[in-house]
């Protein structure tokens, strides 16, 4: 028979599409940890507590404290927690909200997302991230970014946001391979390392050229016998170096770290590499888990 699962506090991550639950131990071990496809996206307010219930039912004996980070505090989501506006240190646990709740057993708090005001632009979940990395490299100074659907390149400075901003280049990967003229030359998953170099070196020398440069993937697919491999491959280096052209300010000569799942990080890794930038890598996950370690309860009781 399985022993119960007795958490000193449970960590939250609740994105659009997926929930992540960790049972955390008074020495900060993972006990246990679940997951579900009920997305901040699934549901409507009332299935947030529900859904969060199905999930984590098992471990609620207690009554151990609950901190949740990502889309789970957006407008749309279980409660709004209100943005801060940058500069200011990723996250602050006297900015936790407070979720509404029937189950007596239940209190989940939320941390708020980031904002920038000039130019506009907004993080919810990064800026956990964010503070779990600064947990892992204490008195780091220089430039994170975080690959993904929308990929992030934040300055940090003296333990703090500076600025940041936000590419949609993962998302226009998913329209373009999927939804638009050029999936029909893109079925599969495979990868060419070759053609998506060539992408990143043709579009860090001329982003301008980006609109051309993806029709041609369709025209060699039909008259030239591109393969899907390296068609994909080629998309995501056109994407990826636009996207480094235009945030040439926050790489160019700054220490660098990724933070993002293994595949995604290694390209954006390469791609640095080719202009210079030697950029470590941390996991996404054990970011995330820091960064809800820094808001529990029973980290600040045990300062």
């Amino acid at each position: 028979m399985t022993a119960p699962v007795k958490p000193a506090w449970i960590a939250v991550d609740w994105g659009t599409s997926n929930l992540r639950a960790w049972a955390i131990g008074t020495d900060g071990a993972v006990l246990a940890e679940a997951s579900s496809e009920d997305g901040m996206g699934k549901l409507a307010r009332d299935g947030f507590e529900p859904a969060l219930l199905r999930l984590i039912g098992p471990w609620l004996d207690g009554k151990p404290p609950i901190v949740a980070c990502g889309m789970v505090g957006s407008r749309q989501g279980w409660c709004e927690a209100p943005y801060r506006t940058v500069p200011c240190t990723p996250v602050d646990r006297s900015a936790l909200v407070l979720a509404p709740a029937t189950d007596p057993r239940l209190r989940v708090m939320i941390a708020p997302g980031l904002k920038q005001v000039q130019p506009a632009d907004v993080m919810r979940g990064e800026e956990t991230q964010i503070a779990g990395a600064l947990r892992l490299m204490p008195d780091y100074d220089g430039v994170l970014c975080l690959p993904g659907t929308h990929s992030k390149w934040v300055h940090i400075s003296a333990g703090e946001v500076v600025s940041f901003q936000t590419f949609m280049t993962g998302e226009m990967f998913a329209l373009l391979s999927e939804a638009s003229v050029l999936r029909h030359g893109m079925q599969g998953d495979g990868w060419d390392t070759a053609a998506f170099d060539a992408g990143v070196t043709d579009a860090l020398s001329r982003p301008d050229r980006l609109g051309a440069r993806l029709f041609s993937l369709r025209a060699e697919g039909l008259i030239a016998g591109l393969s899907p491999q390296a068609a994909r491959a080629r998309l995501s280096g056109l994407l990826i170096g636009t996207e480094l052209a235009a945030a040439k300010p926050y790489w160019l000569g700054q220490r660098v770290t990724l933070i993002g799942a293994e595949k995604l990080s290694s390209a954006y890794a390469v791609a640095l590499a080719a202009q210079g930038v030697e950029a470590s890598r941390l996991s996404a996950s054990d970011c995330t888990l820091a960064g809800l370690a820094s808001l529990s309860p029973q980290t600040e009781a045990a300062r």
